[in-house]
């Protein structure tokens, strides 16, 4: 296996406050690894430091085994690393269409974006029928699957999905996760940040388990799931 994304040492600090002390984890290039731990626990702030939103104060962020760790996050994002925020960051104001468009800003290849575009619509159906519609009167999980199809655009080797199942209905998160599976089976690498730990666990190959900024358990997904400690304090088992 070959790590898309080496993660080493990395400390961030918000003024007086310590994020993350010494986050250490890789991330296999085709898989889907889950971090997941309580509210608080720096799971954010991490995919942040990653994507070039957050500038770490140590350690190193590699992409490809290129330092990306500090860059500017657009050229983050030319290198093919994709991040969809906690609350969808979709332009209200805009179309559907026009927010897609704005995914694909840093490419010129024109028949390639529209083959990449129907890709898109083709997994989220909703989003065809709402093409020229405002992106602020979707619903929650249309303006979800918008923020996933809009990152989509950009071409991503790797996606950073920030808690995608955040304030939907149920219903409404099993289809993002299923849509999730499909992104990953087409190749795309995922590092998936997400309360809902069983679903996020269900779908990944592997985790890592964050409390107050420390890494503190990783492994195989399905080991992690069946794990006392975990299962109690992230999977609601008692």
């Amino acid at each position: 296996m070959t790590a898309i994304l080496e993660v080493k040492d990395l400390d961030v600090h918000y003024g007086g406050i310590h994020a993350l002390k010494g986050v250490s984890f890789t991330v296999e290039a085709g898989q889907v690894c889950a971090l997941i731990g309580a509210n608080g626990a720096g799971k954010t702030t991490t995919l942040r430091a990653i994507s070039g939103l957050v500038k770490p104060s140590a350690g190193t962020v590699r992409f490809e085994g290129r330092e990306v760790g500090g860059r500017a996050a657009h050229e983050i994002v030319a290198l093919g690393l994709s991040h969809v925020p906690e609350g969808r960051g979709i332009f209200a104001n805009l179309s559907v269409d026009e927010n897609l468009q704005m995914g694909a800003f840093l490419r010129s290849d024109a028949s390639a974006i529209a083959k990449d575009r129907d890709k898109a619509l083709d997994l989220f159906p909703r989003l065809r029928e709402r093409l020229g519609q405002m992106a602020g009167t979707l619903s929650g999980g249309e303006q979800q699957m918008l923020a996933i199809a809009r990152a989509l655009l950009a071409k991503p080797k790797l996606l950073l999905l920030d808690e995608p199942s955040l304030g939907l209905a149920p219903q409404v998160t099993a289809l993002i996760f299923k849509i999730v599976k499909s992104i990953a089976a087409e190749g795309t690498t995922i590092l998936l940040v997400e309360q809902n730990a069983h679903m996020a666990l269900g779908v990944s190959h592997t985790g890592h388990v964050l409390e107050v900024g420390t890494l503190v358990s990783s492994g195989p997904a399905a080991e992690l799931a069946k794990d006392d400690k975990i299962r109690k304090a992230y999977l609601g088992v008692h």
